[in-house]
């Protein structure tokens, strides 16, 4: 028995030799990459989110924002961020139901299985087996003459019962780097994931705060029906006093038309704008309550931009795209690896014989044995340098798409920052364009009535107030939209 194991640790340390030999031989082979080696990432950043105006100087309102430090940042809960009870209740549906979002999960659920797969490779592989079966040999082989000198049957049973192990030692790190190129892949769908709840918490309450302003525009409209409808009541009385005239009559009731006319589209939006928020939360079409009387007096969460240095870690994309990153450089790693002899082990141990009886008869009957062999590459190994450039180029994709995710992200908080502070200015002085057109209307009305002044000149101030209260309603749905948006862009919502 001691002489058995002598001899296994003799085909050990040749193994051993050869593979070292070997791999010295293969080492001095590995190619160069074409266009050079993958390089860092530049993830260098501005120190502040000012956009320049097209006179070269950032304006002071963006500076203002950036250094609000009493307005909650991205890492605020969007449950907290959100005080509509309405709109939560259908973002905490969406997060259960989503299909989109279900799907990333089970994306997850698929690397972290690929995570478990190339944890297995590192490990030996044992099994257990065992057979049974007839031999005959023939008389005049050697090795019937041989059974026959021996007194055995030309006929033998065979019996076997045992273990059976392989390995592939791992000496260059190839199964190890696969292992943790999976790894970081997994990681990257959880930011993946992540990601997808950013963008379905942002995409409802954008959606939500899109149908409340059309219930106003649609209010609006209706009330412009209204006033226009008695309006041309009246031009028909004073027609038929001979107070006005009979185009006056036309164009009154030409305009009431109109503003009919405009209502339709308007409900058409709100059916289609609540089918997506439908879809999003991933339910069948049915109405969805909100309270939109209350609209124009929404006060914008407040969000305080931070450093811009902290979007690596607050936005999942760019985190995910880091983690891409990551992996493929393990798997350039993996794909070197290829060119060295790699070092496999074979065992078995067991019990073998020819009687089903003295099967276990130990040691008599007991069988095991050990092979070690080593496999290097040596001609037409375009494949492997295929793989090996194609790894790198990999990685250099997935350095230009972290370094987009980077610029993305910045110049969208910059977009929704500046869009913020403009739609705000442009709030107040729509605001009192709204109120000088509403006295407008009622002067123009008094001295129409008067006769002093043209009838087209009260239909003119009409139809400049209702476009004005319609611009004010989307003014304030952007102002919404883009402190939602900013949220958004800053990394917040997945919390």
């Amino acid at each position: 028995m001691i002489e058995r194991f002598d001899s296994m640790r003799r085909v050990m340390d040749v193994a051993r030799a050869s593979l070292l030999l070997v791999a010295g031989m293969a080492g001095g082979c590995v190619p160069d990459f074409p266009g050079g080696a993958a390089r860092e990432p530049n993830i260098d950043v501005p120190s502040s989110y000012i956009a320049a105006d097209s006179g070269g100087e950032a304006p002071a309102a963006s500076a203002e924002a950036n250094t609000a430090a009493s307005a909650p940042g991205p890492t605020i809960v969007w449950r907290e961020f959100f005080a509509d009870g309405s709109l939560t209740g259908l973002i905490d549906e969406a997060l259960a139901n989503n299909q989109e979002l279900n799907i990333s999960i089970q994306e997850m659920i698929i690397a972290n299985n690929e995570v478990m797969a190339r944890r297995g490779d590192i490990l030996p592989s044992v099994g257990i087996g065992a057979s049974a079966g007839v031999e005959h040999v023939g008389e005049h082989t050697s090795q019937g003459e041989a059974d026959q000198h021996s007194g055995l049957p030309a006929t033998l049973q065979n019996y076997s019962l045992g273990l059976y192990a392989s390995w592939e030692v791992d000496v260059w790190r190839r199964l190890r780097n696969l292992r943790d190129a999976a790894i970081h892949r997994y990681l990257a769908s959880v930011e993946g994931r992540n990601f997808i709840i950013t963008r379905l918490v942002s995409e409802i309450a954008t959606s939500y705060y899109e149908l409340m302003a059309l219930d106003q525009q649609l209010e609006v409209i209706r009330t412009n029906i209204e006033l226009q409808t008695r309006s041309v009541e009246m031009v028909r009385l004073q027609f038929q006093s001979a107070g006005a005239t009979s185009a006056a009559v036309a164009r009154f009731e030409a305009e009431l038309a109109r503003y009919q006319a405009q209502e339709f589209p308007i409900r058409q939006r709100i059916v289609e704008t609540e089918n997506r928020v439908n879809f999003l939360v991933g339910r069948f079409p049915r109405p969805i309550s909100r309270p939109s009387a209350t609209f124009l007096d929404l006060v914008p969460p407040a969000v305080t931009g931070g450093a811009p240095g902290e979007l690596l870690q607050n936005r999942p994309d760019i985190r995910q795209a880091e983690l891409q990153l990551e992996a493929t450089r393990f798997d350039v790693r993996a794909a070197r690896a290829r060119y060295y002899p790699s070092l496999r082990l074979d065992a078995g141990v067991g019990y073998q014989s020819v009687n089903a009886r003295r099967l276990f008869a130990t040691p008599s009957s007991l069988l095991f044995g050990i092979l070690g062999s080593i496999a290097a590459p040596l001609i037409n190994r375009r494949g492997i340098t295929a793989e090996y450039f194609t790894a790198n180029a990999e990685q250099q994709r997935a350095v230009l798409v972290y370094e987009r995710s980077i610029l993305s992200g910045y110049l969208e908080v910059v977009n929704r920052m500046n869009m913020i502070l403009n739609s705000t200015q442009a709030l107040e002085l729509k605001k009192l364009q709204v109120e000088r057109l509403n006295a407008s209307i009622e002067a123009s009305i008094s001295l129409f009535n008067n006769a002093r002044a043209n009838y087209l000149e009260v239909l003119t101030a009409r139809r400049d107030s209702l476009e004005a209260q319609l611009q004010l309603i989307e003014i304030k749905q952007q102002q919404l939209s883009a402190s939602v948006g900013v949220y958004q862009a800053l990394g917040g919502g997945w919390r």
